[in-house]
């Protein structure tokens, strides 16, 4: 599905990713851990297109992208979401699922401009299928409603069905806990598995919460101040002294 490889970036003086190799398999939740300041994000941010790598490749379903930007690296089928929740706050819930639905749909410039019988039915498709999608994820019943409005947890929902609606092979979950309470996580854990089985996906996933990325994830690679320093499943990798190490800053004897 994406195989990372030798991906490398710098910022000034400072190395913030250094050679970071890693295979994603069709279907799988991957994780992508570390403790702060490891490049987990940094990491995402070219994999998504927002920042360009000084060197090394990224190909995604067998296609090299990286010198795309965000919305080719999203045509492609791979979608994402923020850390810092972006929705249109301003727009209603319904409204945020059509913008982004939107962007596999293009309209030519005579029907926008015209306003034709064409450009009419596919505005309602987009509305239904819309519709659709947030009753999956129980969020219909809020479908007129401010997206700000929404409580955070149902932002944090909102937000993944965004991504959903155009339609991506591969999801990428930039820390999708955060701020969230137990329950809430726990909900969490469901909705991801919910999500990768109902639309057959691939999902690669950043996130601190330790707990929710050992019981979710099929594999996971660890980050150190800019470097890979373990791959493997979650049994293993959290035994690992070197794992244990960077997240406790001293050695494990």
């Amino acid at each position: 599905m994406m195989d990372v490889k030798d991906l490398s970036i710098q910022f000034g003086g400072l190395k913030a990713v250094d050679a970071v190799s890693f295979s994603i398999k069709k279907n799988e939740i991957f994780g992508l851990i570390g403790p702060n300041g490891a490049g987990k994000t940094t990491v995402f941010n070219m994999l998504s297109g927002f920042y360009k790598a000084d060197s090394g490749e990224i190909l995604f379903a067998g296609q090299d992208i990286s010198a795309l930007k965000p919305h080719s690296v999203n045509k492609l089928g791979a979608a994402r979401t923020f850390q810092n929740i972006r929705l249109f706050k301003g727009l209603t819930v319904l409204e945020n699922v059509v913008v982004a639905m939107q962007q596999k749909h293009e309209h030519t410039w005579f029907d926008s401009l015209v306003k034709t019988e064409k450009f009419y039915k596919l505005e309602k498709e987009l509305v239904d299928e819309s519709i659709e999608l947030l009753k999956i994820f129980n969020l219909d019943q809020y479908k007129n409603d401010l997206a700000d409005s929404l409580p955070y947890g149902s932002q944090r929902k909102l937000e993944i069905v965004r991504a959903l609606a155009t339609k991506p092979m591969l999801l990428m979950l930039d820390e999708p806990a955060a701020g969230m309470n137990l329950s809430e996580k726990a909900a969490l854990k469901d909705l991801i598995h919910f999500i990768k089985n109902k639309f057959n996906l691939t999902i690669l996933l950043i996130e601190h919460d330790m707990k929710l990325v050992m019981n979710i994830c099929d594999r996971i690679a660890v980050l150190h101040r800019g470097k890979k320093i373990a791959e493997g499943i979650p049994s293993d990798i959290k035994t690992l002294p070197i794992v244990i190490e960077a997240y406790l800053g001293k050695k494990v004897v």
